[in-house]
């Protein structure tokens, strides 16, 4: 089957939940020779909703740029950015196990915020939408943090947990898109779909 879009996003996560919506896309992964963490630095105090939606706009133009370099074929592109907040403090993907460990112990026992930004581009506009949930951990023990980090898991992620694997049993509620908290919601990209024609 012929893709449909380009998916601009090297996340597994993102790929499986694509694939949900049954939509078939072609990677369009960043060059070696292009700064993918760079358009992932915070301006100043920027709210967490002005910072997703940028990084988001940010890395949907870097991917029509790619497009464009390799000559592929125009198809709609799909990028997304996740973000967690605690308050005004954004928690971004772990370095090494003690940055991991601070941000489990900062989101035990507390409700933070999950913030992804998808964007659908085609050559004539570009739209993007933000899902924005409230997760509530239960009190995690200096075990439980140390297992989990022990498992591999926080690495690679926002807020060093991903919902859809171990860290789903710390949740003791959410409200929002669970979809949206593994990093692709598929609500507002389904939205975006319909709007380029590509679902029904």
């Amino acid at each position: 089957m012929r893709a449909q879009i380009y998916l601009a996003s090297q996340s597994p996560r993102r790929q499986e939940l694509l694939q949900q919506l049954g939509v078939s896309f072609e990677l369009l992964l960043p060059e070696p020779s292009e700064d993918a963490e760079a358009l992932e630095v915070r301006l100043g105090q920027e709210p967490a909703k002005t910072y997703v939606r940028r990084v988001c706009l940010l890395k949907t133009q870097a991917a029509l740029q790619r497009l464009q370099r390799q000559q592929k074929v125009m198809r709609p592109v799909l990028c997304a950015d996740t973000t967690v907040a605690m308050g005004n403090t954004l928690l971004g993907k772990p370095e090494n196990a003690e940055q991991a460990a601070q941000m489990l112990h900062s989101l035990s026992g507390k409700t933070h915020r999950v913030l992804t930004a998808v964007a659908v581009a085609t050559a004539e506009d570009c739209t993007c939408l933000i899902s924005v949930s409230q997760v509530s951990f239960m009190e995690l023990s200096e075990n439980d943090i140390q297992a989990y980090i022990a498992s591999g898991e926080p690495f690679g992620k926002a807020g060093a947990y991903g919902i859809q694997g171990r860290a789903g049993a710390f949740i003791r509620h959410l409200s929002g898109s669970y979809s949206g908290v593994m990093g692709l919601p598929l609500y507002e990209t389904r939205c975006l779909l319909q709007k380029t024609g590509l679902m029904i």
